[in-house]
């Protein structure tokens, strides 16, 4: 079985851009419930398929497999449920670890995330020093909930 354990952070400032190139990436879901997600995603011109279950703490189970482009395409645009989350993702190597920075568009504008994955959920990890509040468990930043509940919508009084 495929797990992903990961930890989430907003981030600060613009620092984290220096020497930093991304790619592009659409999501959509063809399933959103919490218990498990079916995701449709293109990175460039590449196609994936990803079903992942319900979040415990840091960990869930994962399963990605490469599609055709094009399927992933036409699933993004008919299928999927929308808005369809679009991003620039940034891997930026850290004291050991790779952090992937996404940098979020279209209806998400404005939000900035960190992930880092891990080998288990008591690995001690350097932050970087762009990286803000811990949000792991805070479900309103899964992209999963992102199309439901767009950062543009947010409540700033709340958020």
């Amino acid at each position: 079985m495929g797990m992903e354990i990961e930890r989430k952070f907003l981030v600060n400032g613009n620092d984290w851009k220096q020497g930093a190139t991304g790619k592009q990436y659409r999501q959509g879901y063809l399933s959103s419930q919490p218990e498990r997600t079916v995701r449709v995603r293109t990175v460039e011109d590449e196609g994936y398929l990803t079903i992942k279950g319900k979040t415990t703490g840091a960990s869930r189970s994962e399963y990605e497999y490469p599609i055709p482009y094009q399927d992933a395409v036409a699933m993004l645009d008919q299928l999927c449920e929308k808005p369809i989350i679009e991003k620039v993702r940034y891997r930026i190597p850290y004291e050991g670890l790779i952090w992937e920075v996404d940098e979020f568009q279209g209806e998400n504008q404005g939000l900035v995330v960190a992930e880092v994955e891990l080998t288990d959920e008591d690995q001690a990890i350097q932050l970087p020093p762009w990286v803000g509040k811990e949000v792991t468990t805070e479900a309103k930043y899964y992209n999963a909930n992102l199309f439901k509940h767009p950062f543009a919508r947010w409540n700033p009084d709340k958020t």
